[in-house]
């Protein structure tokens, strides 16, 4: 039984003109998909006026009301018709469609809002009166004179109530608030100097959802300032500042610490010319440069602002403008790699506060509950240092062959024993390795379940894990040597043929000497077709074909292929997992320094090989408000 065909009819249609209003409801599908990509044109919008605040209501997650006020430069009476006219714009000349310098360019977002919403706009320009202008579906009304200071206010109410069938597809009012939350910080994130306040309005109320008052300052100062209000101060404490350039792209921003990551890529803020983007490229170089410090369920937190020559980016790949194409993306993605990776080895040993601040968090003071409840702490003097001394050799542990002394508390020992438990190993570090302290990771005191060192700071104390540290160290030890002697390569007895195409087979060779450095030895077989004379020896025996492909599908994806280091990198980390220090080993004083002092040597330190922390450092301050002395 034939099926009928629902694109063909019986009777020939002809063609036909749209009209206005359906094509303006057509495009707002394309341009405003929920009220949040409403705000995002709107706000923009008023950023492209040259505000300096501005300031959003919302109610009813953006369904009933969204209202945007800035005191920008404003428009005048003749000015506010053609605002609400499709491709009529301010923002460009139409002589250059590459050379734009503005967040709104084509001129289609306020026609389409109108189209599907009921939309007031009142606006004054410098010099004239206020003006208002409405449209409810399409529909224009006249331009009447309004009472305003300056700047512009867009009220649009009920949206999408011309095309019902949209509103099913929205989510709860909550949901809604949250996605214009974010438009509203990321942009906001890009605009430092620029005040911003998003309110709920909904049902009579006035709650501040977000507020970011103008920031002063030099440009890493002001965005360091706008970043910790966004992101949390546990951010910027624990972040590193960006500022690269390379062939006339700049990038500026903040990358954190590998021991400050996410279990979701929810905290990567990416910006291009000032515009928030989601763009493959930027996510692949942010996945290239933490690759070697985080595990695969873990992700990176940035910020990151990419600048570079109008021309050099193409904006108008999408409605949204979420989207770019760069006419060098090779550069980009090797300065977003080249620049992280640096910053990362200058941190050093470095781990994120975080990390204590968890371990504080896990620890519990014993409650001291009486009959009127917890009996308070008071402050205790801190006793006199001869005390000190005194109760530190009371307590020190028994020499081998020591019986019958009565110590000066008039306690005695039997022959061996000792006041320190099994687990916990108490090492003579001698007189020379007080001046340790000053270190950074201070001087080893003791070995506790011959998996942790403890150290003390002149601040604090350190708490090392002794086999993820030295897992790195060999690690970083190995990488260095690969790098100077190359990767050696296993000749194959019998070459291995690959056929995959002419297009894809060009691309590998044209990466053919690349490759070879890492060991992977390629050379052309006819059309189509490679010939694999050596594989890395690290790898062992590997599938040569599936290897291929690998790498291919990560030059479509991302435009460069890391397949072959990756691999290697990963052989790497196993042997320093299995060449590194074992838990369990009991270690000699010099040894613990020995660690430490290499550690506060070597770059990336502060991370095992799979993300996680390799030592805790706990402040004396926090340890004594532990114990009630603050």
């Amino acid at each position: 039984m034939a099926i009928p065909d629902p694109k063909i009819s019986d009777a020939r249609r002809g063609i036909r003109q749209l009209d206005e209003t359906l094509i303006n409801r057509i495009a707002a599908g394309e341009v405003v998909e929920r009220p949040a990509s409403a705000v995002k044109e709107l706000v923009e919008n008023a950023i492209d006026s040259g505000a300096t605040r501005i300031s959003v209501d919302v109610a009813h997650g953006g369904k009933g009301l969204i209202r945007v006020t800035d005191n920008g430069c404003g428009m005048g009476p003749d000015d506010l018709p053609l605002a609400l006219a499709r491709h009529a714009t301010s923002k460009i000349d139409g002589s250059d469609l590459l050379n734009i310098h503005s967040f709104g360019f084509r001129g289609e977002a306020l026609p389409s809002l109108g189209a599907v919403g009921r939309l007031v706009i009142t606006s004054r320009a410098a010099g004239s009166e206020a003006h208002v202008i409405a449209v409810t579906g399409g529909r224009h009304s006249v331009i009447r004179p309004a009472a305003l200071s300056e700047g512009t206010v867009v009220e649009l109410r009920d949206l999408f109530f011309a095309t019902p069938a949209r509103l099913k597809f929205l989510r709860t009012d909550r949901a809604e608030m949250q996605a214009i939350t974010d438009v509203v910080k990321r942009l906001a994130m890009a605009e430092p100097a620029i005040g911003f306040s998003l309110r709920d309005v909904s049902d009579g109320n006035d709650r501040t959802v977000f507020r970011a008052d103008a920031e002063t300052g030099d440009l890493f100062e002001a965005l360091g300032s706008r970043l910790g209000r966004i992101m949390g101060r546990e951010f910027t404490e624990n972040a590193l500042p960006i500022d690269a350039e390379r062939d006339g792209v700049r990038l500026i921003g903040y990358a954190a610490l590998p021991t400050y990551s996410r279990g979701a890529a929810t905290s990567q803020y990416l910006f291009v010319n000032g515009r928030p983007v989601r763009d493959k490229l930027l996510g692949g170089a942010l996945r290239g440069a933490y690759a070697d410090f985080l595990g695969r369920d873990r992700h990176p937190a940035v910020a990151l602002f990419v600048g570079c020559p109008p021309e050099r980016v193409d904006v108008n790949v999408h409605p949204a403008k979420a989207e770019v194409r760069f006419r060098e993306p090779g550069v980009v993605r090797g300065l977003i790699v080249s620049a992280l990776r640096h910053a990362l080895a200058e941190a050093g040993h470095r781990a994120s506060t975080t990390v204590a601040q968890a371990t504080l968090g896990a620890f519990r003071p014993e409650p001291s509950a009486g009959p009127q409840g917890p009996a308070r702490v008071y402050q205790m003097e801190r006793p006199a240092q001869s005390t000190l001394r005194a109760a530190a050799a009371w307590q020190a542990p028994a020499q081998p062959g020591f019986s019958g002394a009565v110590r000066s508390g008039g306690f005695a020992e039997g022959p061996g024993e000792s006041f320190a438990p099994s687990s916990a190993r108490v090492e003579d570090t001698g007189p020379d390795t007080d001046d340790a302290t000053q270190n950074p990771l201070g001087a080893a005191r003791a070995q506790v379940h011959e998996n942790y060192i403890i150290a003390q700071t002149e601040t604090g104390m350190v708490i090392v894990d002794q086999h993820a540290a030295h897992e790195r160290l060999v690690y970083e030890r190995l990488k260095r040597q690969m790098a100077d002697n190359g990767g050696a390569a296993q000749a194959l007895l019998i070459p291995e043929i690959v056929t995959l195409g002419e297009d894809d087979a060009a691309r590998l060779l044209d990466l053919a000497e690349d490759l070879g450095r890492l060991g992977l030895m390629l050379e052309p077989f006819g059309p189509g077709t490679v010939a694999v004379q050596a594989t890395p020896a690290i790898l062992g025996p590997v599938n040569a074909e599936a290897m291929l492909k690998d790498i291919l599908d990560e030059l479509y994806d991302l435009g460069e292929s890391l397949t072959v280091q990756a691999r290697i990198e990963a052989i790497l980390s196993r042997v320093a997992c299995h060449g590194s220090i074992r838990s369990g080993r009991r270690m000699r004083a010099e040894e613990m320094n020995a660690l430490l002092r290499e550690m506060e040597a070597t770059p990336h330190s502060g991370q095992c090989n799979h993300g996680r922390p390799t030592y805790v450092e706990l402040k004396l301050s926090d340890i004594e408000r532990l114990f009630g002395r603050t």
